[in-house]
């Protein structure tokens, strides 16, 4: 890369640069002439390029139609999933019509190159040609991917449409560069052209490479300064970077071209391109699974944009495109062998070697197990527990034990499948376990105190309780902590350990049976009897209390204002016993007002002794105080004469 060749902006140069062109051309015209035509299977021939104008065709209608089949598809979707099925669509669509047109073209460069009318510099022409058509093609497509003609929703004002537009096109003209490059380098090596001439060719293509690179770094930079909606996976720091570093490769190629350092300049630049072109495939791809993702949960282009699982499987497919990415800057297939070698000998944990396929082993039966659990979670809880007598909690217990016992099962079966040894550890793990015993000792406690809510069940799932002075409904019980919701609509987490060892007042442990407690006073000299018995009706007037066992009323006594009455009636569903206790304490007043009976409230009567005692007591005070308010007047007085 550092070797040093004369300068391409040498005129003496270019002379050579331009015969060595007219020579490759006399060449292949020569190779052409001098095939043997008796030797050519013409039937093949004609075949093949039939096949492949065929392919150009559907290529052709795809790029013209495409648009109007991609409407006509989006109107097919619901408005939900609109916005992902027109992502996905335009994407197929553009995809299709470049998978088309590339293998058109191979077909015709392959049927050409199996005549055997060309040799070794027309099969490479043949073959640099193919490259610049196939470049340019998918130049074009993952420009309009990265830079779409119309911004997806939510995304945010990110580029404005002119600088789309401009975009696509510096990323087809990079495309197209970079097929020259490969046309170049591929020419220059079948005919064996100096390297000073050869350097000299490819000067202008390094040149307008770089360029256009720096110019596409101009306009996508603006993403990283600008989109406050970026997609999260990516971050606007790190797009802004990026791009900041393809424009110092678009500097530091054509001047190293301009010096004489042709390999530094192709090594920079070609593979620089290659890799945007593979880092647009993985956004583009990225792109594609949150759509995918999109349609199959039923989420807006928001929800889908924040999903976790689309990001997950695009790290994935970036860190399995990693090799490729080497490849791109010259790593060779037997560097990579060599390190997937060492990669799958694992590192040595004890007397076990743990390798990368014991890792993806125990991860698949584990995740394997997981979903297994789930979809038995599932069935249970909509279509075997319903149909049996068992109330909600006890339901639910068994859903959460089942979920906690196929988890453990999943993870011992996916160490047992692996070949993972773990004897040599056990007595790390013993004191280990020792450790977390002491140190976290209330977890501990609260995740048994769990598996004993969960199996002896003094609450369940939608329980009305009350706890610590909290009173609530249960709404989910976990291996560490309660969640119950107050009739203020807010959470009290609980840890299991309290709901075990304090006290719980559970209201609607077994039934929903309960019984409220009405108090009335009336006024001394009403007549119990009747009050009783308006009592009476009241409570078995209402329809919530339940008539077996009936309501009572019962005398609690004499009060210091009124005789004091109790309402004490059972109900079918203790759930309403507020709404009930404030309608009889409404037919009360209503009753009481029609029988002349009153509800006696906190009165004191005050009685003064003596008076005219009093009164005397203040005049003489009075009397006293005024000669002393007269000399403070008087001597205010003076002070102001004075």
């Amino acid at each position: 890369m550092f070797d040093l060749s004369r300068t391409p902006l040498d005129p003496r140069l270019w002379a050579g640069a331009a015969a060595a062109i007219v020579d490759v051309t006399a060449e292949t015209r020569a190779e052409i002439a001098t095939s043997r035509p008796g030797t050519l299977d013409h039937a093949a021939l004609w075949q093949r390029i039939v096949i492949a104008a065929l392919f150009l065709v559907a290529a052709a209608v795809l790029a013209s139609r495409g648009e109007r089949l991609a409407a006509g598809l989006h109107a097919r979707v619901a408005a939900a999933s609109a916005e992902h099925a027109r992502l996905l669509s335009d994407c197929l669509l553009s995809f299709g019509t470049v998978l088309l047109a590339l293998v058109g073209v191979s077909l015709l460069n392959g049927a050409l190159i199996s005549t055997g009318m060309l040799g070794v510099t027309g099969r490479a022409l043949a073959a640099g040609v193919n490259a610049v058509i196939a470049a340019a093609v998918i130049g074009h497509w993952l420009g309009r991917q990265i830079f779409p003609k119309r911004e997806p929703e939510g995304a945010g004002p990110v580029l404005g449409e002119e600088q789309r537009a401009r975009a696509r096109t510096l990323a087809s003209l990079l495309g197209l560069l970079a097929g020259f490059l490969m046309l170049h380098d591929l020419v220059s090596a079948a005919a064996e052209i100096d390297d000073d001439v050869s350097g000299v060719l490819a000067f202008p293509i390094l040149l307008l490479t770089g360029v256009v690179m720096w110019r596409l770094g101009s306009i996508a930079s603006a993403v990283g300064r600008t989109s406050e909606g970026m997609d999260p996976a990516f971050g606007r720091g790190s797009v802004q970077l990026l791009w900041r570093a393809v424009q110092a490769v678009a500097l530091v190629g054509p001047a190293a071209a301009a010096i004489g350092l042709q390999g530094l300049a192709s090594g920079a630049l070609l593979p620089s391109v290659v890799s945007l072109g593979l880092l647009a495939l993985l956004v583009s791809l990225h792109h594609v699974l949150r759509s995918v993702y999109g349609l199959l949960r039923g989420l807006d282009a928001a929800e889908a944009r924040q999903a976790l699982v689309p990001v997950l499987a695009s790290l994935a497919i970036a860190l399995a495109a990693l090799p490729v990415l080497a490849l791109i800057w010259g790593a060779r297939v037997s560097d990579l062998a060599d390190a997937w070698t060492r990669f799958r000998t694992g590192v040595a944990l004890g007397d076990s070697l743990i390798s990368p396929t014991d890792l993806l082993t125990f991860t698949l039966v584990f995740a394997v197990g997981f979903v297994v659990t789930r979809l038995v979670q599932g069935t249970l809880r909509s279509s075997v527990l319903p149909r049996t007598r068992i109330d909600a909690g006890g339901r639910n217990a068994i859903v959460s034990g089942a979920g906690y016992v196929g988890i453990a099962v999943a993870a011992v079966a996916g160490v047992s499948a692996a070949g993972i040894d773990l004897s040599s550890l056990a007595i790390v793990i013993g004191a280990l376990g020792v450790g977390i015993g002491f140190g976290l000792q209330n977890i501990v406690n609260n995740f048994v105190s769990g598996i004993i809510l969960l199996i002896e069940r003094p609450i369940s799932e939608g329980d009305w309780v009350e706890v610590g002075g909290q009173m609530g409904i249960v709404r989910r019980i976990s291996v560490r902590s309660t969640r119950i919701e107050t009739f203020d609509r807010t959470d009290v987490i609980v840890p299991n350990g309290d709901l075990i060892s304090g006290t719980v007042t559970n209201w609607t442990r077994g039934n929903l049976t309960g019984r409220v407690i009405v108090p009335v006073g009336v006024a001394y000299g009403t007549d119990s009897a009747k009050v009783e018995r308006i009592l009476r009706e009241i409570a078995e007037a209402q329809p919530a209390i339940s008539k077996d066992p009936a309501p009572s009323v019962i005398f609690r006594g004499f009060g210091a204002d009124s005789m004091d009455f109790e309402i004490r009636a059972i109900l079918d569903d203790i759930n309403y016993g507020l709404a009930v206790r404030s309608d009889i304490n409404h037919e009360i007043v209503r009753r009481f007002a029609e029988e002349d009976i009153e509800i006696p409230f906190a009165q004191q009567d005050v009685w003064l002794r003596n008076p005219e005692t009093l009164t005397s007591q203040a005049a003489s005070r009075r009397q006293v105080a005024q000669p002393v308010d007269t000399g403070a007047r008087e001597s205010g007085s003076s002070g102001d004469a004075k």
